[in-house]
């Protein structure tokens, strides 16, 4: 069987393994358990470019390819923040894009995070000294988690939705809409 047959009809309940080192990275359906134990239902991610060079996008885009597959973990992308659970930041925030960020965290409904990834929306990355950036995220946001990286591989980004559903099951009682 080729690579690309075994590549598109790989079983849904494959464990994601490490290239290198060839040990599991994220067993089974381990997040989806994660993820259905804390809230019953998806996660919805409303990602926003807040000024970046679209490497951390790129990755972010694998996570939907046949390989990684995120949805069958029972994280979801969406196109509206009124949808949206987590606000996922790439890029270091731009005075352009600063309002957007904003309004897209406002228009969330509670209880709402948000999760950074990348190096840029923690330390400006290389556009840190440009005149039209206005600071880390956090000046701005209350950082949920940050997924290091620049950019972050797919399974860093997955290990760091499932660091963030331990963390909401230890240290955040909340309670979610359906």
């Amino acid at each position: 069987m080729s690579f690309l047959s075994k590549l598109l009809f790989k079983s849904k309940a494959q464990d994601i393994v490490d290239d290198k080192s060839g040990s599991a990275l994220i067993k089974e359906d381990e997040l989806k358990r994660s993820v259905d134990e804390v809230l019953g239902r998806s996660l919805f991610v409303r990602l926003v470019d807040s000024g970046s060079c679209n490497a951390c996008e790129n990755e972010l885009a694998a996570l939907s390819n046949p390989y990684y597959d995120l949805e069958r973990f029972g994280i979801k992308f969406v196109a509206s923040p009124k949808h949206a659970d987590v606000l996922m930041i790439t890029g270091c925030v731009t005075r352009n894009m600063l309002n957007p960020l904003l309004k897209t965290y406002e228009n969330i409904p509670s209880p709402k995070f948000v999760i950074t990834v990348g190096d840029c929306p923690e330390t400006g990355g290389p556009f840190k000294d440009s005149y039209s950036v206005c600071g880390p995220v956090s000046k701005y946001l209350t950082v949920a988690m940050h997924i290091k990286g620049c950019p972050p591989e797919p399974e860093a980004i997955i290990l760091g939705f499932l660091k963030f559903m331990d963390m909401i099951k230890i240290s955040h009682k909340v309670s979610f809409g359906s």
